[in-house]
């Protein structure tokens, strides 16, 4: 169960041998009313760019968007990614993982049902999921609720997940952590220390996974979370992200360079 901290501290700079995980929408870039209006800062890629190679690649976006939104908004950057919410998942050497869409035609037909009748609801088709968004229209939570929810009553294999203003059907038992886990077993990720940014609900299962590997795991904004560190804004994330740049630009060398370095004892 998420808690809540009346003042949950900062994060600690960001060390080398990290393994940096950042949810996309909120996280990385603020919320828009709509999916396709969010804007990107122009300093973000670069930052991101630079990150990564500080981090010998170990610096992956994770998020409920699907990987081919990711790469647009972050072009020309690809990183490593995992989309909607674990769905697809692309390694760092660019190989792509993507389970197989269930039968999504009913919820389909459900959600623009609904979007129809109501004004301000949208809907969005990913590969393998439904989102309804309702932040144009936030009266409607319930009866967004109640009709996605009918929509999966007699499917197992499908899941409703309820983030900031949507909910969302898609395969049951693939979240976020799941992707996190696979990630560290791979190259450049696997013995690195995991860090994982979110914002929502849907980054909880994240948080869940690297806090008991011993990483950190920080909510952005308000609201219980598992998280035992926190940001306020995107923007806060973003000035995070400067000042971890910055602070490894200025230690060039970890420690293993420092011991290659270091006189070695005679043969």
């Amino acid at each position: 169960m998420p808690k809540s901290s009346s003042n949950p501290p900062l994060p600690p700079p960001l060390a080398r041998d990290a393994a940096l995980f950042l949810d996309f929408d909120g996280t990385l870039v603020g919320l828009a009313p709509t999916p396709e209006a969010i804007e990107i800062p122009p300093a973000l890629v670069p930052l991101l760019s630079d990150l990564r190679d500080q981090l010998g690649g170990a610096l992956a976006v994770v998020s409920g968007r699907q990987i081919d939104a990711i790469d647009r908004f972050l072009a020309p950057l690809r990183l490593p990614a995992a989309g909607e919410h674990g769905v697809q998942r692309r390694d760092a050497a660019g190989s792509m993982q993507e389970q197989r869409p269930p039968d999504l035609a009913p919820v389909l037909d459900i959600a623009n049902e609904l979007a129809r009748v109501h004004e301000g609801l949208l809907v969005e088709r990913k590969h393998a999921a439904i989102a309804l968004h309702y932040r144009l229209a936030p009266q409607l939570e319930a009866v967004c609720r109640d009709a996605m929810s009918r929509a999966i009553a007699l499917d197992p294999m499908l899941e409703l997940m309820h983030g900031k203003f949507v909910f969302e059907v898609k395969p049951a038992g693939v979240n976020k952590g799941i992707a996190i886990d696979a990630f560290m077993t791979e190259a450049p990720f696997a013995g690195r220390v995991p860090v994982f940014l979110g914002d929502d609900t849907t980054d909880e299962s994240g948080f869940a996974v690297v806090q008991p590997r011993g990483g950190i795991a920080i909510k952005v904004g308000s609201g219980p979370s598992l998280a035992l560190h926190r940001l306020e804004s995107p923007l806060a994330v973003y000035e995070w992200l400067v000042q971890a740049r910055d602070l490894l630009a200025a230690r060039p060398q970890d420690s293993a360079s420092r011991s290659e370095e270091s006189p070695r004892s005679p043969r």
